[in-house]
């Protein structure tokens, strides 16, 4: 799992939790029928055994706790108000900044809180991002690295305590590198990551700016880090990671979430696998092409289907709502490693039962028929 996370960089977190968590299925993806209560351990169990921290990497995300000094630089740009994007906390910052004292306060004072818990946390305002003044001060106050998630709790709702009493000591005594320096390693792990990039892709997976990306860009170039090449298709350059290596053969066999970060930059996964995927979750019903969570299929080097997931957890049952074919491919060589796919998802899950579609090429021949 380590050596996985590692790799990856990050695991994005997201609230919908239709089939289960996003930030559980990248792993699933790679490693198969793994203990995602392990994960949950690392992530938010004892000081002692912390692995991970969260912090707005590409979005809200999971990240390997040794990276922790390479995003001070965010944190303290966040701190000085003069961080990229977050300009609704920035904004805030500036007209409520005696109220984030209070809160800054009262976490110190009575320990761990949720937004909840707060005593003035001041009335919602509304669904999605509808947040209460509490909940935009402790927000800030996390941004800029003063708190950090201490736990998560019921409906993930996320508490947070002053970052030195979460984070352990050998991590806090680590030193501060510079911004650069941070930056040219947050690159060199994208392009770990990524394989093959341009120079958007790099950019776009631990959200730098546009400026530092190019500048920082130019300078791996210069040191041998990162390699300029030519990729057939592509209207822009790739760069590489000299250790970088090409398979013989790919057996890839996978389900991927549409947070994973093998696909969710949408422009790039056109690119590479000439599949257009767009997350339909907030789209009108009427107008859904192929269904509300829908994950594509990885099977070798192509991305040959899409199913649409549901985890029906009252019945024990993972719903296959639909299963559509990518145009060329077989669908008699596709269904049985999806269904097979499919069933260590649901027993992963947890549930006993597999429900198939009845509809479509590609569900009728994974229903044998």
């Amino acid at each position: 799992m380590k050596r996985a996370i590692d790799r990856l960089g990050l695991l994005q977190i997201d609230s919908v939790n239709v089939l289960t968590r996003a930030h559980y299925l990248p792993l699933f993806s790679r490693l198969g029928n793994y203990d995602s209560q392990h994960l949950d351990s690392i992530a938010w169990g004892r000081k002692s055994r912390r692995g991970l921290f969260e912090f707005w990497a590409h979005e809200a995300s999971l990240l390997p706790l040794s990276s922790q000094p390479l995003w001070r630089w965010r944190m303290d740009r966040a701190a000085s108000n003069d961080g990229d994007g977050k300009g609704k906390l920035h904004l805030f910052r500036r007209e409520k900044k005696k109220y984030i004292d209070e809160i800054r306060r009262e976490v110190t004072d009575r320990g761990a809180l949720a937004a909840s818990e707060l005593a003035n946390a001041g009335p919602g305002r509304g669904a999605w991002w509808g947040w209460s003044d509490g909940k935009l001060a402790l927000e800030w106050l996390f941004f800029a690295g003063e708190l950090t998630t201490a736990t998560r709790r019921g409906t993930f709702e996320r508490v947070y305590d002053l970052t030195e009493r979460v984070l352990p000591a050998s991590i806090q005594a680590m030193p501060t590198p510079g911004i650069d320096e941070a930056q040219r390693e947050l690159m060199r792990m994208s392009a770990r990551a990524l394989g093959v990039a341009t120079e958007t892709d790099l950019r776009d997976y631990f959200r730098l700016g546009v400026a530092d990306t190019k500048a920082r860009l130019a300078e791996l170039l210069e040191a041998g880090d990162l390699l300029q090449v030519e990729v057939e298709g592509w209207q822009k350059p790739g760069y590489l990671d000299p250790a970088a290596r090409q398979p013989r053969k790919m057996e890839a066999r996978a389900l991927l979430a549409p947070f994973d970060p093998l696909i969710w930059e949408r422009d790039r996964t056109l690119r590479i696998f000439d599949f257009f995927y767009r997350l339909e979750i907030y789209t009108p019903v009427e107008k859904r092409v192929h269904g509300y969570y829908v994950l594509p299929f990885l099977l070798g080097d192509a991305l040959v289907a899409r199913v649409d997931l549901k985890a029906d957890r009252a019945n024990g049952t993972l719903l296959v709502q639909a299963a559509h074919l990518e145009d060329g491919a077989d669908a008699r060589k596709v269904a049985g490693p999806l269904r097979e796919e499919l069933r260590l998802m649901a027993d992963w899950l947890g549930l006993e039962n597999l429900s198939l579609p009845r509809a479509g090429t590609l569900g009728r021949a994974m229903r044998g028929k």
